[in-house]
């Protein structure tokens, strides 16, 4: 038995991150609801569709329900960078259909839809403030029926329609059945800081990225940020001989067994002052044309770390000039986790990153509102691995001197593979640092504890662990130790 149905078109809205999750894009002759509150970017998302369609070189019909004039509206999107002066009434025509819903009802407005899209030749027709015409529908059968022949003059004319409206208080709504996608814009506050999330609800044909996913509104538009959880490449973890990466420190790559695994992450757990952020400097000063690196910090900015770089850690300096290490800053302002990884992952794909300092893990706690860490650091670890990428993340404590630490960003130890400890140990006047490994994964590694120094070069460490012995005896012999002790 034959068929004379056409195969499905994708219709990409050029949206960053939207395609990602729509995978491709919406489809040819389809009709799809965009739904959120007053104030979430609807108009704003339904203007950057259309004039990214007529920069493909497509016709757009862009018809509007609400009382606000067509000149109003391109008064307010014309500052943004997608808005094109010279397709306004060539590629992209604005049509005001509140007069013909009030005076005819739906069926003049579907009269005005079907002349318009004939006349223009429109594949894409957007119709902003829906629900305008729900309020004039004489009952929900009446809408039924007028969404139904929309639907029909959607797919014999090839042409992709959206339709902007309001959440429907009664879910879910029959026009809502009937469509072939459904977008919804929210606006979300966590304690003193909101968030924009998109979720797609429903959507015919494919399959797509489901959940919630953070979307910002700036001078580009509208930009998704599909969620890192759904987005890690599959790409398992090449087998074979385990190789090697230099640390950039000698003695502790001497305890790793030869350095860090490549591929893997680690944890540079410790106090601030201990030397965290030193030794993923000397690390990154290992990098070279074929190993670029990329330091990704939230609280110094790139002046401080050259400043830095100059007095413990030259060869980072020297790679810095020659641009094999780049540096990203990330003020730890109202960020998403999602778009906060974009930003890194983009550069580390771009230029083939394999040596990464991620300076500060609490900068993604301020990210995280009431989302939990875990699988997202999960996710970014594993496509860390996939892109080949050997990391070093330093994670602050608040204890500075003490018996006991408290673990930052609780779940992350289980997702990391290495775990190095920088910790005080104060013995009379004096304060000493030290170093231990707690954990290489499916690796022999040197457990004992080294005494730290700072020297030009970055961090030092003593050769074996008899200074660090010394220093804990002597911490031990305190007056009081043996008090604290009992305590314990």
């Amino acid at each position: 038995m034959s068929s004379d149905v056409r195969p499905l078109r994708r219709v990409p809205s050029g949206v960053k991150g939207l395609d990602d999750i729509l995978h491709g894009g919406f489809f040819g002759g389809g009709l799809y609801i965009v739904e959120g509150p007053p104030g979430v970017g609807k108009t704003i998302l339904g203007n950057q569709i259309c004039f990214n369609q007529a920069a493909a070189g497509s016709k757009v019909l862009y018809i509007t329900l609400i009382a606000e004039t067509v000149g109003r509206m391109l008064l307010n999107i014309r500052d943004l960078k997608f808005y094109d002066e010279g397709a306004v009434g060539n590629g992209i025509f604005y049509v005001s259909g509140f007069n013909a819903l009030k005076k005819d009802g739906l069926s003049g407005l579907l009269h005005l839809l079907r002349r318009e899209v004939a006349a223009r030749k429109a594949t894409t027709l957007v119709v902003d403030g829906f629900a305008s015409a729900s309020d004039h529908a004489k009952s929900r059968e009446d809408l039924k029926l007028f969404v139904q022949q929309l639907q029909t003059q959607a797919d014999a004319s090839d042409c992709t329609v959206f339709l902007l409206t309001n959440p429907s208080e009664q879910k879910p709504s029959s026009e809502e059945t009937m469509v072939d996608g459904i977008i919804n814009l929210t606006t979300t506050v966590h304690e003193w800081r909101s968030a924009r999330e998109l979720c797609v609800r429903k959507f015919r044909g494919s399959s797509y990225l489901q959940g919630v996913h953070s979307y910002d509104i700036t001078e580009d538009g509208v930009t998704v940020y599909p969620r890192l959880e759904t987005l890690v490449s599959q790409t398992s973890d090449i087998n074979g001989e385990l190789k090697r990466v230099l640390s950039g420190n000698p003695s502790l790559d001497q305890m790793l067994g030869g350095g860090l695994p490549a591929r893997s992450s680690t944890m540079v757990i410790g106090p601030s002052g201990t030397g965290k952020t030193t030794l993923g400097l000397q690390f990154l000063g290992q990098s070279s044309a074929q190993e670029p690196g990329l330091l990704f910090g939230f609280y110094e900015t790139p002046e401080r770390i050259r400043t830095k770089a100059k007095g413990t850690c030259p060869a980072l300096l020297k790679q810095l000039d020659a641009g094999h290490v780049q540096i990203l800053w990330q003020a730890p302002t109202d960020q998403f986790l999602d778009e906060i990884a974009d930003r890194m992952l983009r550069d580390i794909k771009k230029r083939k990153v394999k040596r990464l300092l991620i300076d500060g893990l609490g900068g993604f706690k301020k990210a995280l509102r009431s989302r939990p860490i875990e699988p997202f650091f999960s996710a970014l670890v594993h496509e860390l691995r996939a892109q080949g990428v050997t990391s070093i993340c330093t994670a602050e404590v608040m204890e500075i001197v003490g018996p006991t630490m408290t673990v930052p960003l609780q779940g992350l130890s289980d997702v990391t593979d290495n775990h190095i400890l920088l910790r005080f140990i104060e013995t009379g006047a004096s304060l000493f640092r030290l170093l231990s490994i707690l954990k290489v994964r499916d690796c022999a590694f040197d457990s004992d504890l080294r005494e730290v120094h700072f020297a030009a070069g970055g961090l030092e460490l003593a050769e074996n662990s008899a200074s660090a012995k010394s220093i804990l005896l002597s911490a031990s012999s305190e007056p009081g130790a043996e008090l604290t002790q009992e305590k314990r």
